[in-house]
């Protein structure tokens, strides 16, 4: 179904033989790769992106007790 989908396609195996094509797709990823570096993911109305591990620990703490 289709939920297989996204970690099936992964396993495709590709045959590339021209190497002018196998370096546009290594660029392609090294580009993807790049761009993820610099991604925050977006933010949702009301929902606040927490990313310093101090104020995780105190989150989860609350939790806790």
């Amino acid at each position: 179904g289709g939920d297989n989908m996204a970690t099936s396609s992964i396993f495709t195996n590709v045959r590339i033989t021209d190497p002018k094509k196998a370096e546009a797709l290594i660029a392609a990823f090294e580009a993807s790769e790049a761009d993820m570096k610099n991604h925050k993911p977006e933010n949702p109305t009301g929902i606040r992106y927490v990313d310093d591990p101090e104020e995780i620990r105190k989150i989860f703490a609350k939790r806790s007790t």
